[in-house]
């Protein structure tokens, strides 16, 4: 079958969350993919007895921990589809959700789309609901409004050697600034579409170094001098505090 869409999920340490996210990709309506699992964990094998439960599944096993960003740039170069769909591990989808979403690419020739989605606990509980909306570089620079479990992009626009760069978080944010620099509009998809869940261990949820990586992404790979990348840093927070 030909493969339009490759979906590249990066894996560290929890096997359950990863079955649940698995399940919900293949119980897609839309069926014209591949999956690509890096595993970030050398040392948990268990992940390879997935291959035994699903079909459709590559799994590169990185030789020590790099990370979800430079596991998602292997993820990337051994991709077959024309998109690149992006999921973590601990995140799930609906099962219209790529049919959506290729489908309003295609129609409007998109180069990259984003949905709304819910916000969850570990039982898949509401805590809340985030909207999709059009996203340009000044939209993205004062809040990174985007989800990235949600996030479908034609590859032929990662033209860079390595799209994410080695950050513990905020790594995606570095390329959806750097694609929307370049002029290209995230156009959203106003349909809850994925469940995003807020888990204890999460490291996006680490206020010190998300502080950290909100510096780095605007002085060194924005450019912008120390106190206006502190300024930066500061209204990045404090949207981030209104939307919860």
């Amino acid at each position: 079958m030909k493969v339009d869409i490759s979906i590249i999920i990066p894996f560290y340490n929890n096997y359950d969350y990863l079955i649940r996210a698995l399940n919900s990709v293949f119980k897609q309506s839309y069926k014209k993919y591949e999956v690509i699992i890096i595993n970030d964990n050398p040392s948990n094998n268990k992940i390879f007895n997935i291959t035994k439960k699903f079909k459709k599944i590559k799994i590169i096993n990185n030789k020590k921990n790099y990370g979800a960003g430079i596991s998602r740039n292997k993820g990337i170069k051994l991709s077959r589809g024309e998109y690149i769909a992006f999921l973590d591990s601990d995140d799930t989808w609906h099962k219209d959700k790529l049919s959506t979403q290729i489908k309003f690419m295609k129609k409007n020739n998109y180069f990259v789309t984003h949905t709304s989605y819910n916000l969850v606990d570990i039982n898949k509980n509401l805590i809340s609901k985030r909207k999709a909306r059009n996203l340009n570089y000044i939209d993205l620079i004062n809040s990174c409004d985007i989800g990235l479990s949600t996030v479908i992009l034609k590859k032929n626009i990662l033209k860079m050697k390595n799209p994410f760069p080695p950050l513990k978080t905020k790594e995606d944010y570095v390329l959806w600034l750097k694609l929307s620099k370049s002029g290209i509009t995230f156009y959203g998809v106003d349909k809850l579409l994925a469940d995003w869940t807020n888990t204890p261990s999460s490291l996006s949820k680490s206020v010190i170094q998300k502080l950290k990586d909100s510096m780095r992404v605007y002085y060194f790979y924005e450019k912008l001098n120390i106190f206006y990348s502190l300024y930066r840093t500061l209204i990045l927070s404090i949207n981030y505090l209104k939307k919860n």
